[in-house]
């Protein structure tokens, strides 16, 4: 026990009127053994944290529990230097506002819930923060436009920016168009190429240095350390970057798979980048024959939102081929154009352009399906549209067949080169497109300080790249930030706290390494663990994996759980008072609990509550304490994942439902039911399923019984 323990205990925000702070002070002070404790009407207010800072400035309390409000409350008022030892206890939101007030039940919650973050305090380390040299300066993969853009908003930003292009030039796809979306009022005409001034701004900028007919040749070490060898004409050279800004843009969708819209059996059927080429170089013929076109048709969706091809939209195919329009009926008014659409997609402003291309009186547009397209005798292609406005068949006879193709990233190619042990890319979705946070965290990657941003990150037009590439900038700058001062990021933005491994006792079952969701670990020969502190994202998920529990923080670790549950007051058999731990994720079901006691939703009170970082880091030796000791039931409550949601941590759900098999088998072992253990997803709007989630577990432990190792 720690001498100078401090507990203070607020009876503001309805707590005084819920529990007796008197008998939670004597708990403090003759169970936990504090030195200090007082209580006070506004724990938060200046004079009682004032009282706080005293007594640490003092040397009366290293250690110091706040029994007050939520955690995700006031964290600024209760922050205190980095040598005192910080815990909160919730008695607001998890006790008094959704339990009968001056009830024994809710009294002897609010008791379990100090005893439990007094345990927690006493296992808790002061922490010291990474402190290493790191680079601040950006690697940025790709010269495309939203390379450009990156690198230009980071360059203003004060930052040193290498700029690695493959190609001989700067500019990408961009460079290669004729003319641009409206940017401006009225929103109706295309604009001049603007990429040529921003490629001469990064060019003679001071802060960037420019690397073309370069590609990467290796990548190794971790944000603030990333050593980055560049394959140039001249030969390799080795550059150290903070962090890395993925902008490699995309490629168009294989059109030779597309041979029932014509393309391989015509010259005369192009794609649409095929087509803006054509119309930048010079006039718009016939590949076949170079005569003038007068009927051209544009398919659209070619190859996207097919199961077979892409399933998903491509973004910018439809402004493409309205602007693809306008070049027709600038070279010659009186050509005649078909647009065959699944749909025409131009949200915003774009819908303007869109109504413009309606009313040029030679353009006609028919949402149908495209069947065969086929040679005729005079040179001429008959194109079969089926499924029209007009309900019935067409056959059109035209001389160009342009496919609006859609984009594909350049993420599955050999690009970064990691000395990664999970893999030298970026882990992919099945489109290719970098597994990231797609709900809270956008420009993300399972790899920490590196950024995806653009068309390799999601498909996009040059309006939304720009946008893209300063977010992720941003994003990038954050990182190196936060590695000068050994801090995590999101979603534990800040964490100075990082794991450490007790490798005398390793087995090299490489359980630590693969499951790490961001590639955090790699691992010698034997298979030994070899920890880069700035790659980890502090999730615990390597904690949760080691069999032989030799992984943990300063503030968070296998005993740290186990002396929690050990400091809840299991009732006798006979007493009828069910005990039900919950182990919950802090990225959503903590914020549910919370939000369900704002709503004064009121729940069992048998329930304990132990947040964890992330349910991928349940060690399931947490479950078997509870067990063995009587508590009578433990819900795990996660993040949900799946198509439209995903953990915080990205696999931390679905990696403690995968453990669930080791647990029933514990259960055998301890010879009781299964239904005593129960994992629940929980999406952070979904307060108010809460109360229900836990009283029907409750009830169902009561119909079960008590469990058999109680007293023991």
């Amino acid at each position: 026990m720690s001498a100078k323990l401090g507990v203070y205990i607020c009876t503001g925000c309805a707590i005084g009127e819920t529990i007796d702070a008197g008998k939670l002070a004597t708990v403090a002070g003759r169970e936990c053994k504090a030195a200090v404790c007082r209580t006070h009407p506004a724990l938060c207010g200046s004079e009682a944290l004032g009282e706080i800072r005293q007594d640490i400035a003092g040397g009366a309390v290293d250690t110091v529990v706040v029994a007050a409000c939520s955690p995700r409350f006031k964290a600024e008022s209760f922050s205190f230097n980095h040598g005192t030892v910080l815990e909160r206890v919730n008695l607001r939101e998890h006790v008094a506002w959704c339990h009968k007030p001056q009830d024994e039940d809710t009294q002897m919650l609010a008791e379990d819930y100090l005893r439990m973050g007094v345990a927690r305090a006493q296992k808790t380390e002061p922490l010291k923060p990474l402190a290493d040299e790191i680079s601040k300066t950006l690697l940025i993969v790709g010269g495309g436009v939203t390379g450009i853009t990156a690198a230009l908003e980071a360059a203003e930003a004060g930052y040193a920016v290498f700029l690695v292009e493959q190609e001989k030039n700067l500019g990408g796809y961009a460079a290669l168009v004729k003319k641009h979306f409206p940017i401006a009022p009225a929103y109706t005409s295309l604009v001049p190429d603007g990429i040529q001034a921003n490629c001469e701004a990064v060019m003679y900028h001071p802060r960037i240095r420019v690397f073309c007919s370069t590609q990467v040749a290796r990548i190794e070490g971790q944000p603030g350390m990333f050593d980055v060898t560049l394959k140039t004409e001249s030969g390799q050279q080795v550059v150290r970057a903070g962090a890395i800004v993925v902008a490699t843009g995309w490629k168009p969708y294989d059109a030779s798979r597309l041979a029932h819209l014509g393309y391989g059996v015509s010259p005369n059927v192009v794609t649409s980048l095929e087509f803006e080429r054509m119309a930048a170089t010079g006039p718009v013929v016939r590949p076949s024959d170079g005569g003038l076109v007068k009927r051209v048709l544009f398919i659209q969706c070619a190859g996207s939102r097919d199961p077979n091809h892409l399933a998903y939209c491509s973004s910018s195919c439809c402004m493409t081929t309205l602007a693809q329009t306008t070049y027709i009926h600038e070279q010659d008014p009186e050509t005649e154009v078909y647009v065959v659409y699944k749909d025409i997609r131009t949200p915003g402003q774009y819908e303007r352009f869109y109504r413009a291309a309606q009313d040029q009186p030679l353009n006609f547009f028919t949402k149908g399906e495209v069947t065969a397209v086929k040679k005729s005798a005079d040179g001429q292609l008959a194109v079969t549209v089926d499924h029209t406005l007009l309900g019935e068949s067409i056959v059109l006879r035209v001389d160009l067949v342009v496919l609006a193709t859609g984009m594909v990233p350049n993420g599955s190619e050999q690009i970064l080169k990691l000395a990664y042990r999970q893999g030298p890319e970026l882990p992919v979705l099945q489109d290719g497109f970098p597994d990231s946070h797609f709900v809270c965290f956008p420009y993300e990657t399972r790899r920490t300080g590196i950024y995806a941003a653009g068309a390799a990150r999601a498909p996009m037009d040059e309006a939304q790249a720009r946008q893209d590439a300063a977010g992720a900038a941003l994003k990038a700058i954050q990182s190196v930030e936060l590695a000068c001062r050994g801090g995590a990021l999101h979603p534990r933005g800040g964490d100075l706290s990082y794991p450490s491994f007790f490798l005398q006792r390793c087995t090299q079952c490489k359980r630590c390494t693969e499951e790490c969701p961001f590639g955090a670990l790699d691992e010698d020969v034997k298979g030994t663990p070899k920890p880069n502190p700035y790659r980890c994202r502090r999730c615990g998920v390597c904690m949760g994996a080691c069999p032989e529990r030799i992984v943990s923080f300063h503030n968070y670790s296998v005993d740290m759980i186990a002396s929690m549950i050990k400091a809840i007051e299991v009732p006798e058999e006979d007493e009828d008072k069910p005990r039900v731990l919950a182990l919950v994720c802090e990225n959503d079901a903590y914020p549910v609990l919370d939000l369900a006691g704002q709503q004064r939703r009121q729940y069992d009170p048998s329930v304990r509550v132990i947040p964890l970082r992330c349910l991928g880091s349940l060690n399931i030796v947490w479950i078997a304490d509870a067990l063995s000791r009587g508590i009578d039931g433990v819900i795990m409550i996660g993040c949900k994942y799946g198509d439209d949601y995903q953990c915080h941590f990205t696999k931390g759900s679905e990696l403690a439902q995968k453990r669930l098999d080791n647990v029933k088998e514990t259960l055998q072992r301890l010879q009781l039911e299964p239904e005593r253990l129960q994992l629940t997803q929980l999406a952070i709007n979904e307060w108010d399923k809460l109360p229900q989630v836990f009283d029907s577990f409750v009830n169902r432990i009561r119909e079960l019984g008590p469990n058999p190792y109680k007293g023991f």
